[in-house]
């Protein structure tokens, strides 16, 4: 019997699904990412489940939406009991590793070396792991980089360079276009790391079996410290403008409380260039990375009997609507990239339907002929007939009727024209947009009484996802809000 394919699933951390060329961005360079999508399959109207790093994450592993795993907001910590794509892969006879960043569990500074947890990523069903901590987390965190660091002599290089971005983002001293770039040589950066570790285990990779690898880059998730030579690329006089129009209609309390934390009202438009520029040179880096990781795979011959898939958590807000960071339904920060390359490759096209992380979750499974996942299955729909059945099949731009988000006691769903948004608890709508005609979503139909058979047509499926709402869970999610210190650490995080 012919074995298996290989999987490797190329996931950076707070990537704008609209900052990668393939996506049609004309600014951004990204040569290795282009090439790997001239021989893919990409989607480009991938929504994240959850736009923040832990949500979001856990629904990819889990096949479940927020409102059933219950991870509201970071600084939750995930439960191994739940269901693991990974472990029904292993079942399926593959090798499982990761190497990067998980983002499952709450860490406290000073709590040991990354090594210690290794256990909880092997309930996850990972053999293989080399977990590495957020960048901030290493001014006193341990784990597998700082011992790289510390051999080679830069690990007080680091920490002094996060003492200072923290403290000076916390103080309102350093702003997201003042963020200076990385002092680390750039062979020695968190990002170079993961991909240098990721070469090293496909070149040393002699087991029977197929593997199933997960690298998970830390970037370009702020601090935007991309390294200088990758900002010599770009001139700020040509980076796209930030969406900064004035918005008619209401303005919803998690925008609002966005824009407080953000504090960007008195942000100029070549300041957000600037700050863009930093991004999309920290996306560059990336790059650099998963070209280091697709050549290791060309060299040892297995371009032929690999799928490459390439998503993120969610995106980045870039100064859009004068917020930074995530946790909105803005498409800066919900729309995710999504590349998937075959077996060999094949000619490139691009689907419109819509998409979201569970469709990730069943598409690998599917590949992997693993086991069905047990719970939330109504969610998962595999995108593996598109790839097959190419760009003039009936079904190529057709995706999910509705998609949806959820994050911090909100949510959201989407047709293929408007997306909705609402309390998740009262249900009460606080957002509504015409994606079609207003795809900056500058104007918030949710008190237009013109709007309103349209509000009410996807009130009911939003309904229905609120219906599988976890209340134990909510309850979690609001003893972490209760906690001021918590909260304030959560919402830069």
């Amino acid at each position: 019997m012919p074995q298996k394919p290989n999987i490797v699933f190329i996931f950076p951390d707070q990537q704008r699904g609209d900052a990668v060329g393939f996506s049609g961005n004309s600014k951004v360079k990204t040569p290795n990412l282009d090439k790997l999508a001239s021989e893919s399959v990409t989607f480009t109207r991938t929504s994240s489940t959850g736009p923040i790093c832990m949500p979001a994450r856990m629904s990819l592993m889990t096949g479940l939406p927020v409102t059933q795993h219950g991870l509201w907001a970071n600084n939750l910590s995930g439960d191994s009991t739940l269901p693991s794509h990974v472990r029904n892969i292993a079942q399926a006879g593959y090798r499982t590793a990761q190497i990067g960043k998980v983002h499952f569990y709450v860490r406290a500074a000073g709590d040991g070396h990354s090594r210690d947890f290794t256990y909880r990523m092997h309930e996850w069903g990972w053999e293989d792991s080399l977990e590495l901590r957020d960048i901030t987390a290493y001014t006193n965190a341990e784990c597998f980089y700082t011992d790289y660091l510390e051999k080679h002599g830069s690990l007080e290089t680091l920490r002094n360079y996060i003492r200072t971005y923290v403290r000076g983002e916390a103080a309102g001293l350093l702003r997201p276009w003042e963020t200076p770039p990385s002092l680390l040589p750039n062979d020695k950066d968190i990002d170079i790391f993961t991909a240098d570790r990721s070469v090293e285990y496909i070149r040393n990779y002699d087991d029977d079996r197929p593997f199933y690898l997960q690298v998970l880059f830390p970037g370009p998730h702020n601090p935007f410290d991309s390294p200088a030579d990758d900002r010599a690329l770009y001139n700020p006089d040509e980076m796209p403008d930030a969406i900064l129009e004035p918005t008619t209609g209401p303005t919803s309390p998690q925008v609002q409380r966005m824009r407080d934390v953000s504090h960007l009202e008195n942000m100029t438009a070549s300041q957000a260039r600037q700050m863009r520029l930093y991004y999309y040179a920290k996306v560059t880096h990336v790059d650099t990375g998963v070209g280091m990781v697709i050549d290791a795979l060309e060299a040892k011959g297995l371009m032929d009997n690999t799928w490459i898939i390439y998503t993120s958590d969610h995106g980045e807000m870039l100064g859009d609507h004068r917020c930074s960071h995530k946790a909105l339904f803005y498409e800066s920060a919900l729309n995710i990239p999504l590349c998937i390359r075959p077996p060999g490759g094949t000619k490139p096209w691009k689907s419109r339907a819509l998409t979201d992380h569970l469709d990730i979750t069943e598409t690998m499974l599917e590949i992997a002929e693993a086991p069905n996942m047990q719970e939330g299955t109504e969610y998962l729909s595999s995108v593996l007939s598109k790839i097959y059945n190419g760009p003039e099949a009936k079904s190529a731009q057709q995706g999910k009727q509705y998609v949806f988000s959820d994050i911090r006691l909100y949510s959201m769903v989407r047709d293929n024209r408007y997306k909705l948004v609402a309390d998740s608890l009262t249900r009460e709508p606080t957002e509504l947009y015409d994606m079609n005609k207003d795809p900056n979503q500058l104007h918030n139909l949710v008190e237009d009484g013109d709007a309103q058979d349209i509000a009410r047509k996807l009130t009911d499926p939003l309904n229905n996802h609120l219906d599988n709402l976890d209340l134990k869970k909510v309850e979690k999610y609001k003893v972490l809000l209760s906690n001021v210190a918590r909260l304030v650490k959560y919402v830069y995080n």
